[in-house]
């Protein structure tokens, strides 16, 4: 039995639509499905009501998810204690963040922030927005800094959790330069010339946005799914290589393209803005989260008063 499992089933009580489940719990429908059944034959009974709509648990799915849900909140409290324990000495907060933002965002932006803040220690695990967002909702961590899009929002309960902005990133198609420094595969491309599409998995949250700007775009983009990964430095490292067209944050691709090893293959039209926000829980207990959150507070207005003006 897998705890993702639990957390499946509970989803799919609480929204009471497979669909619905599957996009909260950032997998495919087919996926979430597959895991219920799953979780079904370990437990030995049904636990889904399948045949009604909205989705109704069983009485025996009624039943796990009340005993589970204590179960699952009593080992979450016994590792929230133990990795006390663990904690980092002196003033210290640990942190979740994206891959990509882990590796090109959050070392600038700590080193800034504490030039004009107290001083704190860091623990930084980069994971990926379903594995962050976990880690947040149980306590792991007390920071989570990840990309947000307005038409793939994440969904948190505003009531338990604080989010604040802390930059914006552009989200560009690039691929590398053919011999005159012009793109090798130019959007939109034809029907008799595809362009080669380096993807994100189907379930990464960067994922949905390129699918979003692909789908919004002034015209069909004439794409084909060469290569898929769940990690934008693996995709930028294949578009470098002469593959295809991969959607990546500018960030994540600034030397390169200072370089000339990557150019845009498109216009603003196949472009978007991502916003970086961090996340915290309102109940948050550690003083130097608290303290670190209100000097975000105060950073984050100047940084809507800036973009105003």
């Amino acid at each position: 039995m897998q705890i993702k499992w639990l957390d499946d089933l509970l989803a799919v009580s609480e929204w009471k639509n497979f669909s619905r489940a599957a996009e909260v719990r950032c997998v495919t429908q087919s996926a979430l499905s597959r895991r219920i059944k799953s979780l079904e034959e370990w437990v030995g009974a049904e636990l889904v009501d399948r045949g009604t709509y909205p989705v109704q648990l069983t009485p025996a799915g009624r039943t796990f998810c009340e005993e589970g849900r204590e179960a699952l909140a009593g080992l979450m409290r016994l590792r929230s204690s133990l990795r006390e324990v663990e904690r980092m000495p002196g003033r210290s907060i640990q942190v979740t963040a994206g891959h990509s933002l882990s590796m090109t965002f959050l070392p600038k932006w700590l080193k800034q922030f504490q030039l004009h803040n107290e001083q704190f220690n860091a623990r930084v695990v980069a994971a990926n927005i379903h594995d962050a967002v976990i880690s947040l909702e149980e306590g792991s961590c007390d920071l989570m800094i990840v990309y947000h899009h307005l038409l793939a929002p994440i969904l948190l309960d505003s009531e338990r959790f604080g989010s604040l902005t802390l930059g914006h990133d552009a989200f560009i198609p690039v691929c590398a330069p053919d011999r005159d420094g012009n793109p090798l595969y130019p959007l939109p491309g034809t029907s008799s010339k595809t362009v080669p599409h380096l993807a994100y998995t189907a379930t990464t949250f960067l994922g949905r946005v390129a699918d979003i700007v692909i789908k919004n775009g002034p015209t069909a983009c004439m794409l084909e799914r060469c290569y898929e990964a769940d990690m934008t430095m693996l995709l930028m490292r294949m578009a470098v290589e002469g593959y295809g067209v991969a959607w990546l944050p500018q960030s994540a691709v600034m030397d390169e393209l200072q370089r000339g090893q990557l150019v845009k293959a498109g216009g603003d039209e196949w472009c978007t803005r991502l916003e970086i926000r961090s996340y915290c829980s309102i109940t948050n207990e550690n003083p130097t989260m608290r303290s670190l959150w209100k000097a975000l507070e105060g950073a984050s207005r100047d940084l809507h008063g800036k973009t105003a003006s």
